[in-house]
């Protein structure tokens, strides 16, 4: 831990000041944020952001109110508990409020804190910024500009406390460099993008972001429209994290209980591929999102979403875990103090399979690699599980990438695709997001183009 001892006395206190009859929790956070942009050579842009303060709900009998202050003040801290109990005594009815217990379930001790990270002097993120946009502009006479080229590094702090007997902490760092550039050749312009990942600065390797980014742009020069088909299709990585973070939006436990789930009363059933193993999984410390506990301050766990192609379970939080009938996963998520909790999943992972991107191609033969969709979340109706979104990629021929595609529409079900997943990769990328990527091979997706 990083001794935040001192974030833990203030949330014992606030909880000391509960009265009769209430219960409350406080949520004392502390973070630092900085992000710089490198344009053309120079710095486009820096900030850097220090937060702290206090979020304070109080559950009297069915109704909630809460109230947060940006200080640790003591007597603004007083009148904070004041505001959430005023709060309170307006709200409407809610016979499933309540806070969270403690369930037994111990709390890990995940290594995710970096002290190192709080002791990189500004010059050094911007020279890192600086060097990925020049390692970019070098990485091919194609590359025609950079559209970003940006570190950003985050540190979080935080303890959860509470009458019901909740008292818990979490911290973490974490950092990644990202760039985006474009390539033209003859007229045509494509874009690129790449990650590098960390939890302290000697994690990230520029050069490999820079290298995805270089890649992905001149590899789509000359693409054109395909024809309209029906195909099997390799998802990148990239790709398949954003499927599968949309995926496990249909599976918290508000979407379902709300009626907005296409899997709701669905559990036990086989509802994917024999190849589909799914998880959500915040104690593992490769995930960018991994915590030692939720936002309600109960221990994170692995949650077997699905296993097998079977519909294990759905995520829950304290509020929706009572409202089911059950029991919360560890899946509280929030904004840090100035917001109560919702519920979702926290990382997700699909199980990998025994063959890397190259080795799917060869066994697929002919089909599609999608390298990038465009606005997925738009594309996607998460209630219905209707699934089409822009994309471009590469065709697949005779089990090699030839030529590059632009401009077409891959279009299925969320129900549909999970069915006929035919291959996981063993290619798991963890990227600056809730979800893993891999690839994953797809059979009989409609593909629009001319």
């Amino acid at each position: 831990m990083t001794g935040s001892r001192d974030l833990t006395d203030i949330a014992d206190r606030v909880v000391g000041w509960a009265a009769d009859g209430e219960a409350v929790e406080a949520v004392v956070g502390r973070s630092r944020h900085t992000e710089v942009r490198a344009y053309e050579g120079d710095v486009e842009s820096l900030s850097s952001a220090e937060s702290m303060g206090v979020g304070i709900r109080v559950v009297l009998g069915d109704r909630q109110g809460f109230a947060y202050a940006a200080t640790f003040d003591d007597d603004v801290l007083a009148e904070t508990l004041a505001e959430a109990r005023d709060n309170a005594s307006f709200a409407s009815p809610d016979p499933h409020v309540g806070l969270a217990e403690p369930d037994g379930v111990a709390v890990p001790t995940l290594d995710l804190f970096r002290p190192s990270l709080l002791q990189v002097p500004t010059e050094d993120k911007v020279a890192m910024a600086l060097e990925l946009e020049a390692l970019v502009r070098a990485g091919d006479p194609r590359i025609s500009g950079v559209e970003s080229a940006e570190f950003v590094d985050a540190m979080g702090e935080a303890c959860v406390a509470s009458t019901t007997g909740i008292r818990s902490e979490s911290a973490s760092t974490a950092c990644y460099v990202a760039v985006s550039c474009l390539a033209e050749e003859d007229g045509l312009t494509q874009t690129g993008f790449g990650f590098s990942v960390g939890r302290e600065l000697g994690d990230l390797v520029p050069a490999d972001a820079s290298d995805d980014a270089v890649m992905r742009s001149t590899r789509l020069l000359g693409a054109t429209k395909p024809a309209s088909t029906r195909a099997t299709v390799v998802l990148d990585p990239y790709v398949t994290a954003q499927v599968i973070a949309i995926l496990g939006s249909t599976l918290s436990g508000e979407a379902v209980l709300k009626g907005r789930s296409p899997f709701a009363e669905r559990l036990g059933d086989e509802v994917g591929s024999p190849l589909v193993t799914l998880v959500d999984d915040a104690t593992n410390p490769l995930a960018y999102t991994a915590s030692a506990t939720d936002g309600e301050g109960l221990a994170s766990r692995r949650t077997s979403l699905l296993a097998d192609g079977v519909l294990q379970a759905f995520v829950h939080n304290a509020y929706t875990g009572r409202w089911a009938g059950t029991a919360s996963t560890g899946n509280a998520v929030r904004g840090g103090f100035k917001s109560t909790p919702g519920v979702g999943c926290r990382a997700l992972a699909l199980a990998p399979g025994q063959l890397d991107q190259p080795a799917l191609l060869r066994q697929v033969g002919d089909g599609v690699l999608v390298s990038s969709v465009i606005g997925m979340h738009s594309g996607v109706n998460p209630v219905s599980g209707d699934f089409s979104t822009g994309a471009e990629g590469l065709r697949i021929a005779g089990g090699e990438l030839g030529a590059p595609l632009r401009e077409f529409t891959i279009a299925s079900t969320l129900q549909k695709m999970l069915r006929d997943v035919e291959a996981v990769g063993s290619d798991v990328d963890w990227l600056p997001m809730s979800a893993a990527g891999v690839s994953l091979v797809i059979r009989d997706v409609t593909i629009s183009g001319t």
